[in-house]
C-alpha cells in the first residue's frame, strides 16, 4: 500500500509540475505553485489549518526575501569575491552572517507562530516537506539542463 502512495504522490507532482509550468507566468511563480502544491499534499492540511497557515506562510517567505534581496542589493560587486579588497571581503562576511542570523530567527519566529496555527507533528512534516522540495526541484532541474 505505501508503494501504491508514493506512486500516487510522484504522479500528482509530476502531473502538477506540467500543469503549473505550462501556465503563463513567471518562472518564480511557477517554482512557487508547484511548492504550495507539493507542500499541501506531504502536509495534507485541513481546510480550516491551511486558511490559517499559508498567509503566515506567505508572510515568512516575504520577509525571507526581503532579507535576502536587500544582502544582494549591498553586495552586487561580491559576486566576483576576488577583486574585493580585505576590508570589502571582511563587510561581506559579516553581512552574510547578519544575513544567516536573520534567516534563522525568522525561522525560529514563524515555527513557533506556525505551531499556533498546526499540530507540531505537522510543522515537523512542513520542515521535511520544504526540504524534499528542494530535493525534488534541483532533481528536475538537472534533468532537464542534461537534455
Amino acid at each position: 500500500m505505501k508503494l501504491f502512495a508514493k506512486y500516487i504522490y510522484v504522479f500528482l507532482f509530476a502531473f502538477s509540475s506540467l500543469v503549473a509550468l505550462a501556465q503563463p507566468g513567471s518562472k518564480k511563480d511557477k517554482i512557487e505553485a508547484l511548492r504550495v502544491n507539493f507542500i499541501s499534499q506531504k502536509v495534507n492540511f485541513t481546510s480550516q489549518e491551511a486558511q490559517l497557515f499559508w498567509p503566515l506562510y506567505d508572510e515568512y517567505n516575504d520577509k525571507l526575501d526581503f532579507a535576502r534581496k536587500s544582502f544582494r542589493q549591498q553586495f552586487v560587486k561580491a559576486s566576483d569575491v576576488t577583486t574585493l579588497t580585505d576590508k570589502e571581503a571582511e563587510a561581506f562576511l559579516n553581512a552574510e552572517l547578519s544575513l544567516k542570523q536573520r534567516e534563522f530567527e525568522l525561522y525560529k519566529e514563524y515555527f513557533e507562530r506556525f505551531k499556533k496555527v498546526l499540530p507540531v507533528k505537522k510543522v515537523a512534516l512542513l520542515r521535511r516537506a520544504e526540504e524534499e522540495f528542494k530535493k525534488e526541484l534541483i532533481k528536475n532541474i538537472k534533468g532537464n539542463s542534461s537534455e
